[in-house]
């Protein structure tokens, strides 16, 4: 199957028309992927490979769910690690503000580097997590200013919606299917579009622009962008079930966490301004 997540849309755990990315050999029937059967073998050497305790997917160099977990881990912690320097060392003013924009732009250039690239790079990766950290710190400081605990509220819903969509998918309550991820994709892109358009009417028209960020239509609105960052895990989940059943190469773990990572900082941003305008 191709790769449902957008972030991995060139690539895919696919052997529709072999394994993109990840080599033209096909594999042979007890090998490992794209590793061929030995020819001309003696009966003994036969023998004892047979006997021989089967390799396991971290022995292989096949992509495993600790792999997943392990990458993702160490990604979130850098983004961590980077918003509390940002938010013990940056002012709330304008010159923290500006750092925080400064550090939202490389982030957001690394991470089209990243998903442009052949293979995952660990380095961009930890990067965009790093930058996407100070972002974050900063931006959580100032919610967290005209908002006493906002951003805590905000980490408890992320890590809400992540549970529960984890459990969903896991129950098989959520089936990535072709029309499902159609219908997301459109619904996503509308709303960028939307959230775009809003930006450039509160930029050159002042206030608030389309008031998509406030009062009861704010409130739907990120509710939907809440939605719309669920239904992007629910792609990731679909995406690292794909990749450990094909036998993707370990490495590509990486592009499996920089992918989580990007659905949960979505889902934070959301829940941060969400929680703003219920508390308002």
């Amino acid at each position: 199957m191709r790769s449902s997540n957008p972030v991995f849309s060139r690539r895919g755990f696919s052997r529709d028309n072999g394994y993109a990315g990840f080599g033209q050999q096909t594999p042979s029937a007890g090998y490992p992927y794209g590793q061929a059967a030995p020819q001309d073998l003696t009966a003994e050497q036969l023998r004892q490979m047979y006997q021989a305790p089967p390799a396991s997917p971290a022995q292989s160099g096949r992509m495993t769910i600790d792999d997943v977990v392990m990458r993702t881990a160490m990604t979130l912690g850098t983004v961590f690690v980077g918003a509390l320097l940002a938010w013990f060392v940056l002012p709330v003013s304008r010159t923290g503000y500006g750092i925080a924009v400064g550090a939202a732009l490389v982030a957001f250039v690394l991470g089209v580097v990243q998903t442009f690239k052949a293979a995952p790079n660990p380095a961009l990766i930890l990067g965009y997590a790093a930058f996407e950290g100070v972002f974050l710190g900063v931006l959580s400081k100032m919610f967290n200013a005209a908002w006493a605990g906002a951003p805590v509220q905000a980490v408890l819903g992320t890590m809400a919606v992540f549970a529960g969509m984890l459990i969903a998918y896991r129950a098989g309550l959520v089936k990535v299917t072709d029309r499902y991820k159609r219908v997301g994709m459109a619904i996503a892109i509308g709303f960028v579009l939307l959230i775009f358009v809003n930006l450039l009417f509160a930029a050159f028209g002042g206030g608030a622009g389309l008031g998509l960020r406030s009062g009861g239509l704010g409130v739907v609105v990120g509710i939907v962008g809440v939605l719309l960052g669920a239904f992007f895990l629910s792609l990731d989940f679909k995406q690292v079930e794909d990749g450990i059943r094909h036998g993707a190469p370990q490495r590509e773990s990486w592009l499996a966490a920089f992918g989580l990572t990007l659905s949960l900082v979505w889902i934070y941003l959301e829940m941060l301004r969400l929680i703003s305008i219920l508390r308002d």
